[in-house]
């Protein structure tokens, strides 16, 4: 009886375990149809402001500004919470990969995640910690912590570069995106047959460094939804098949209450039939009665 309900009682456990992972697997799920919504809306933002820099530095091709300094910062964007598999290992394995140049001391950090940061302690580079998002609803708030050290540090320090390693949703693995200096994936003769510069109603510097905040704020928001909508997909995929590992094992355990019980079933058959009294004793001691007072079965009496 014991090893039954001790089986209960993990049967019960891993049932509540399963509820709860079920339960955090359709909120991953649910956010990620979220996430799809806001990911496409930001990436179409970030293409318009790309082809609005395609054509103005076609038209003003000497306004893009001189890099700072010689100095790269870089962004790497983790998971606040667990159950995603590697995820923030594989960010930071991809910063290994990364070459530094010829200025490893002018190389800076920047955690967004205090998973990843844990896993970065220690590092002399890192420069800040930011607490990352877990819902699509806290992008912004990560963004607006985000805005001040990098201003402090694009100034102080002498960036040129910001490079941001992070999850792709699409690729499914981590790349590595430059975001400073800006513009310069873009090809140099795009522009060439445009035989008039676009009209503006600010002088091009200004216009140029407009755009480049947008670009900036617009970019780093994409990213930002690309990397939890990459963290709420592995963590569908890893929970699952935690589910299934649980299920596989409930269902186990099932089997062997299941068989603990038909022998708990049989031994109190047996007890029972233990305890009755012999069927053969009881029918011999009636005739035995009948005997003694003159008469049996299937006998009869003869009157003179």
């Amino acid at each position: 009886m014991s090893r039954r309900h001790e089986l209960d009682r993990r049967l019960h456990s891993l049932e509540d375990i399963g509820k709860i992972m079920r339960s955090m697997k359709n909120l991953s799920y649910m956010e990620t149809r979220k996430l799809a919504r806001f990911l496409d809306s930001q990436q179409r933002v970030v293409e318009s402001i790309e082809e609005a820099a395609e054509d103005f530095l076609a038209g003003y091709p000497d306004v893009l500004p001189a890099a700072p300094g010689q100095g790269i910062l870089y962004l790497l964007i983790g998971a606040e919470r667990g159950f995603c598999g590697n995820f923030n290992e594989a960010v930071r394995d991809a910063l290994g990969r990364e070459n530094t140049g010829d200025a490893p001391d002018a190389t800076l950090l920047i955690a967004v995640g205090n998973r990843l940061a844990m896993l970065l302690d220690g590092d002399p580079r890192l420069v800040a910690v930011i607490t990352g998002a877990s819902a699509a609803e806290e992008v912004p708030a990560v963004l607006g912590r985000m805005i001040q050290p990098l201003q402090r540090l694009t100034t102080e320090r002498g960036i040129g570069t910001l490079c941001v390693i992070h999850w792709d949703p699409d690729a499914e693995q981590v790349l590595c995106d430059p975001l400073l200096p800006p513009f310069r994936a873009l090809p140099p003769d795009a522009g060439a047959a445009r035989s008039f510069p676009p009209r503006l109603n600010l002088a091009p510097e200004a216009f140029l460094t407009a755009l480049i905040e947008h670009y900036l704020f617009a970019g780093l928001h994409a990213l930002l939804f690309g990397s939890l909508m990459a963290e709420h997909q592995q963590r569908v995929r890893h929970l699952e098949g935690a589910l299934q590992r649980v299920d596989s094992r409930a269902g186990e355990l099932r089997q062997r209450r299941n068989v603990l019980r038909q022998e708990e079933i049989t031994e109190e058959i047996e007890l029972i039939l233990l305890n009755l009294p012999p069927p053969a004793e009881g029918r011999a001691g009636d005739e035995a009665g009948l005997d003694a007072r003159g008469g049996g079965p299937g006998t009869g009496t003869v009157s003179s």
